[in-house]
């Protein structure tokens, strides 16, 4: 593998099945539109936190538009994989009812300093919901 750095990012050259791939990362928070104005993606927030009361236990299967990764049945017994739900549901939610659908309060709080998180995302549940900002701010001066 060959990366590169151009204008609009790091790139990487890998060959796959006798064909050149070109795959583009890019970090869409420094990515400026057209009229110069950051791009600011879409994410569900639910109108209070109280109205979370997904599953805190068990195996839950998430739909294709949550995970479509071929992996989307999680053990929300284990720590791993109910942090993994909790970010793609955080990410991919369309409508604050695939939050109160899948998302837990009490689970979401106890997580909430552990998810790695866009900064858009989280910024926006934090202004929303001041204690989650301050759940983030008791840890980092831990």
């Amino acid at each position: 593998m060959r990366e590169f750095l151009t204008r609009r990012g790091l790139m990487e050259r890998r060959a796959c099945q006798g064909e050149e791939v070109i795959l583009q990362c890019m970090d869409t928070a420094d990515s400026l539109g057209a009229s110069g104005a950051r791009y600011q993606r879409p994410y569900a927030v639910p109108e209070r936190l109280d109205l979370l009361r997904g599953p805190s236990s068990g195996t839950v299967r998430l739909p294709s538009h949550l995970d479509w990764s071929g992996n989307a049945v999680y053990d929300l017994d284990a720590p791993g994989r109910v942090v993994d739900l909790y970010r793609a549901v955080l990410i991919e939610a369309a409508t604050p009812q695939d939050l109160y659908t899948y998302l837990d309060e009490r689970v979401l709080r106890r997580l909430w300093a552990l998810l790695w998180l866009p900064a858009q995302l989280r910024r926006v549940w934090e202004q929303r919901f001041p204690v989650l900002a301050e759940i983030s701010r008791i840890t980092a001066t831990a």
